[in-house]
């Protein structure tokens, strides 16, 4: 994710904080440092600090159960509103997706009743300072302790809201794909989710609670995200890629320079070039390598300078779906499509992106006209 710099690596798996990070710790500086002053500030600064202790903890609980049903995690990034565990793919089967999902909770679970036993041997043992029950308490270990314990019991409680993209709705969504397509299941969790955005929305308008109406914001456009991911996951599977890259592209030769590859941009939409040797391709030369190689070179070089030796290969029998879950896990923006030994075109992802609006747009129209025949026969 731009903008966000790595603090370490747990499992393989990098921890990131956003530069926007930074702003979750004044703010609890400045909220428990109107009141208290200094030590007020950095109690604040080092609460936020553990909260978040606790959200990566939350976020490693989804990225090592996703690990252990092969689903690769590329990186977890703190935001100030919490984290997010960037999974290379979504799981294949309902019952994974919905282990990932409720592991995250079943962590603050599991925190939340830690810190209540300790809260509670503290108090046994007469160490624990009753003040710190009240609101607004001064700075201590106690009221840090039960301030932890209530931020995880919250934790808990929000992300078990049924609505995307929140673990809830995940699960929710999980749990309807065990009896109906993951389509539908996709749609009945999405619009359930926007109506309690909707709810939220309204709740926090008439109350004039502004972090609720933000939540009903961030909720209700994540449930329409999902709707259109899991609609293009469907209709993706639908095609395979053999049937979708260009026939009629434009190839390079060995001995072309970068001079016919700008004349081929200019004259032509197309982004992406084959390097060929006869039969074989050997690289792949897209746009941005030829604007690079413009601004750094005064020469006009051969091509084999500028192109990609290590491209991904993608059978010509594989699904549109599959080929995009590939992209993700290579990070490859294009691939190239074999039938066996035999090179058949290039794909990117601008082209599955393309595909997808063409092929929606046909079921659309298919469902319009499905509709206008039952209405007809009545």
């Amino acid at each position: 994710m731009l903008w966000s710099f790595s603090i370490g690596r747990i499992a393989g798996i990098a921890i990131k904080v956003h530069i926007t990070f930074f702003l979750i710790l004044i703010l609890g500086a400045v909220q428990w440092g109107q009141p208290y002053g200094a030590i007020g500030a950095v109690y604040g600064v080092v609460l936020m600090i553990l909260l978040f202790v606790c959200v990566t903890l939350h976020e490693l609980g989804h990225s090592l159960v996703a690990q252990r049903f092969g689903v690769a995690v590329r990186e977890i990034v703190l935001l100030p509103l919490g984290g997010v565990a960037l999974l290379e793919r979504n799981a294949t089967k309902p019952w994974q997706e919905f282990l990932i999902a409720a592991a995250g909770p079943l962590v603050n679970v599991v925190i939340a009743i830690l810190l209540f036993g300790i809260t509670g041997a503290a108090a046994a043992m007469g160490n624990f300072d009753g003040s710190a029950l009240q609101l607004n308490s001064p700075p201590s270990i106690s009221a840090m302790l039960v301030w932890l314990l209530q931020a995880n019991i919250m934790l808990v409680l929000f992300n078990l809201i049924p609505a995307f993209p929140l673990d809830g709705g995940r699960m929710l969504r999980a749990t309807l794909a065990m009896f109906l397509s993951y389509q539908r299941a996709t749609r009945i969790a999405t619009t359930i989710g926007q109506g309690i955005a909707i709810l939220l929305g309204i709740l926090g308008v008439t109350s004039g609670n502004f972090a609720l109406e933000l939540v009903a914001v961030f909720v209700f456009f994540g449930a329409g995200q999902e709707h259109v991911e899991g609609q293009a996951r469907t209709i993706l599977q639908t095609k395979r890629v053999g049937d979708a890259y260009n026939r009629h592209a434009l190839t390079l030769d060995i001995g072309d320079r970068v001079s016919r590859v700008v004349d081929y941009i200019l004259t032509s939409y197309q982004p992406d070039f084959a390097v060929m040797q006869g039969m074989k391709l050997l690289g792949i030369v897209t746009r941005d390598d030829v604007f690079r190689a413009l601004s750094n070179e005064a020469r006009d070089i051969y091509v084999t300078g500028i192109m990609n030796r290590d491209f991904v290969h993608v059978p010509h029998t594989a699904t549109l779906e599959e080929v995009r879950t590939i992209m993700m896990e290579k990070q490859a923006r294009v691939v190239a499509v074999y039938d066996a030994d035999n090179y058949l075109g290039l794909v990117s992802t601008e082209d599955i992106s393309e595909t997808f609006a063409v092929l929606a747009y046909q079921e659309r129209q298919r469902q319009l006209q499905v509709s206008e025949t039952k209405q007809g026969s009545v």
